[in-house]
């Protein structure tokens, strides 16, 4: 817990990428009108979620008014209203809704994180950004490895960032490097890695991405991990792992 405490607090205080950190602190201070009396996080947004996760979830990057303005991953806007929802309705998440870094959620076994912790202009990071972010997601794997059991990449951007990592971090991954699809799985020595389309506004306003469907890839991988809520039941108050 220490370990990832510390490497939460490196990854905050990250300024590697000029472009982004220019960005991201502007936003800070010209904010959004429905967010005026907010004083914004405006910096890198570190995964959140236990130490002993035994599921990961990778996303793209924070949103410029989300974790970017309340510190925490996919907390206070429209994708982690999706995915928080869902990961509730499994079981996996105390409660359904995250509005800000003190609301009292907690994870059941399932950490969230990103290949690139900063929030992007359009929500695009370049190449060079990515690859830059990569080895704070790299020691964040070395220290999930030991109970980590599958993973969930939502999104193309997120499993072409992902993969990489998984190799620098001791996974053997395949040649050539598993191409990205809904519903994609692949084992990496004792772990499995599931695609899921990201939970965008794009993907869920025009129902390429339903709630049933990323109740599916979750409860999939749910149950590849041993975590109980893999039935659907939501058993959030009860212990989070399989006897």
């Amino acid at each position: 817990m220490d370990a990832l405490a510390d490497l939460d607090r490196r990854i905050s205080g990250c300024r590697a990428c000029p472009r982004l950190v220019e960005w991201r602190e502007d936003v800070a201070r010209t904010k959004r009108a429905a967010f005026a009396d907010w004083t914004y996080w405006g910096r890198p947004v570190p995964g959140f979620g236990p130490a002993d996760a035994r599921m990961l979830i990778v996303g793209l990057a924070p949103a410029a008014h989300g974790g970017n303005r309340t510190g925490r991953m996919f907390t206070g806007d429209r994708s982690g209203d999706v995915l928080y929802q869902a990961l509730y309705d499994i079981g996996l998440a105390s409660q359904p809704t995250a509005v800000t870094a003190d609301d009292g959620l907690e994870l059941y076994g399932v950490r969230v994180t990103s290949p690139v912790h900063c929030a992007p202009p359009a929500n695009k990071p370049t190449p060079g950004e990515r690859d830059t972010c990569r080895p704070w997601l790299v020691q964040e794997l070395d220290l999930l490895r030991p109970t980590l059991r599958s993973v969930v990449v939502l999104g193309a951007f997120g499993w072409q960032a992902a993969l990489p990592a998984f190799a620098e971090a001791g996974w053997s991954v395949p040649r050539p490097r598993p191409v990205f699809g809904h519903g994609a799985r692949v084992p990496l020595d004792g772990l499995e890695l599931f695609g899921c389309f990201h939970v965008s506004q794009r993907n869920t306003f025009t129902g390429k991405l339903t709630p049933g469907m990323l109740r599916e890839v979750l409860s999939t991988a749910a149950e590849a991990a041993g975590l109980r809520g893999g039935s659907g039941e939501n058993v959030a108050a009860r212990p989070p792992y399989d006897d």
